[in-house]
């Protein structure tokens, strides 16, 4: 049975207003410049750029809007359409376009061309090959298998399958094997490999046979396991050689590439370039704070919109619908810009403050650039200085960067835990990291220390912390287990 009724409900909505600062206040300023050039671009009311005129823009477009609103229900036959002037969509494309560069302009904009792909050099190197048509389709089947680290991690028996199903091609794993083979010779050196063995052993076949490279291929074909586990001494006892022809072979080893396939794209690696959205320096011992020029960037609504509203209402009893049209679409641009501009303020603002909030509580490192002097700081504890949400703190140093006198860093790093001493005192995890760092870095690698050693150490500095969380530290800092950190 249905029944209808009535019911009252009290929600909480964010305005599109506040979506729209929500979305510029996590983006760092890069992002912010292509967002700003995306509206400006759709906005046709707002312009970039500084306005003497515009200060009293305000006050002169809410008369203009009063006055669009009281002739909305007039009419008249005017033959004067205004929206024949004003509306962008019906225009076309070239009435925007101005060609402003010279010839010796155009000469210098030279393209960028790209080298060629991992995947294109071996196919170039085997077009070289004198082979025949079926033995290059083959090959060229295979090359397509192999990863961008320039391993080929497929079976023979799959590849022999796959090439009848997919090709038409009837072979068997001997051709297949020979034509990998083949493969393997190309550069660079351990391409094609199914392994880390094999791929480690394809390179030093290719290098001089020197008694180190050939006691390197003997360790690596016979005791691999036991290399990897860093077992020298039982690698020294079963080939029956001194440690120092054993710390020969392994310099030989680790000069190898475990990874050919990346040789070629970390060649072509673009550094990417880090736009710092604060600025900290120290003027007369003092830490004075200034934020990214490009994040409050000179926005104004355009004059020229202000004026066809200034006009309409001037011309009252003889407007017609196309012209009411047309100036409910200045308006709707001209609100749109009003709102953007207030979002650009306010995110400008919050970002100000919450960076304010951050200096003031981490004073001490940014006056040192000392990690030890990093205070436990979490997202609650500079929403209360500043009044703010956790999510609008959250969202401000998302993807933001500080430079200081001592580097550039990413304001999440000063964010880190807290934990208490022995002697009561409060300091951060980040305190403690680099205490493990610094025992790590300084210890006999010949007999590295263990979890339980290392937390030892700290509890005689004062920290008090089990092993699990000295692994967990360890893994975070990328350090491997102690039989790992072994050396000659």
């Amino acid at each position: 049975m249905l029944k209808q009724r009535l019911q009252q409900k009290l929600q909480q909505k964010l305005s599109p207003q506040q979506i729209q600062l929500m979305k510029l206040l996590q983006v760092p300023t890069i992002a912010l410049e292509q967002r700003i050039k995306q509206e400006v671009e759709e906005n046709v009311a707002l312009v970039e750029g500084s306005d003497d005129e515009g200060e009293n823009m305000e006050d002169e477009y809410t008369e203009s809007v009063n006055d669009v609103q009281d002739e909305n229900e007039s009419n008249s036959d005017d033959e004067f359409d205004l929206a024949d002037y004003i509306d962008p969509d019906d225009a076309p494309d070239y009435k925007y376009e101005a060609n402003n560069h010279s010839r010796d302009d155009e000469e210098k904009n030279i393209p960028f061309v790209s080298g060629d792909t991992f995947h294109e050099l071996i196919r170039t190197q085997l077009s070289y090959q004198r082979i025949d048509d079926r033995t290059k389709s083959i090959a060229e089947f295979i090359i397509g298998n192999i990863d961008d680290s320039g391993y080929l991690r497929r079976e023979t028996i799959a590849i022999v399958d796959d090439l009848a199903f997919t090709q038409n091609i009837i072979t068997n794993e001997k051709e297949v094997e020979q034509i990998i083979k083949l493969i393997q010779t190309f550069e660079p050196a351990g391409v094609g490999a199914r392994n880390l063995k094999e791929c480690l052993l394809l390179q030093l076949e290719q290098k001089e046979q020197t008694e180190s490279v050939l006691l390197a291929e003997r360790i690596l074909k016979r005791y691999f396991d036991a290399f990897t586990k860093k077992h020298y001494n039982k690698i020294i006892s079963r080939l029956d050689i001194d440690e120092e022809q054993l710390k020969s072979a392994i310099n030989e080893i680790l000069k190898l590439n475990p990874k050919p396939g990346n040789s070629l794209s970390q060649s072509q690696h673009i550094n990417e370039h880090v736009v710092p959205d604060f600025i900290i320096t120290e003027n007369d011992g003092e830490l004075v704070l200034n934020i990214n020029g490009r994040n409050a960037p000179e926005l104004r609504i355009s004059r020229t919109y202000k004026n066809m509203l200034n006009a309409y209402s001037e011309q009252k009893g003889k407007t017609t619908k196309q012209m009411k049209e047309a100036m409910t679409f200045v308006r709707q641009k001209i609100d749109s810009a009003k709102w953007f501009i207030d979002a650009i303020k306010q995110r400008q603002y919050t970002l100000q403050s919450t960076m304010q909030a951050i200096m003031e509580y981490q004073y001490d490192y940014f006056k040192t650039g000392d990690e030890t002097k990093l205070r436990p700081m979490i997202l609650k504890d500079i929403a209360n200085k500043v009044n703010l949400d956790i999510s609008t703190i959250s969202r401000v140093v998302n993807s933001k960067y500080v430079q200081t006198p001592f580097g550039t860093f990413k304001l999440k790093s000063f964010f880190s835990e807290g934990m208490m001493t022995q002697s009561g005192e409060e300091v951060s995890t980040r305190e403690i990291k680099k205490i493990l760092l610094s025992i790590v870095e300084k210890e006999n690698k010949r007999k590295p220390y263990t979890d339980d050693k290392l937390a030892e150490f700290l509890k005689d500095n004062g920290y008090k912390i089990a092993r699990r969380t000295i692994a967990k530290y360890r893994e975070q800092l990328n350090i491997p287990v102690a039989r790992l950190r072994k050396e000659l």
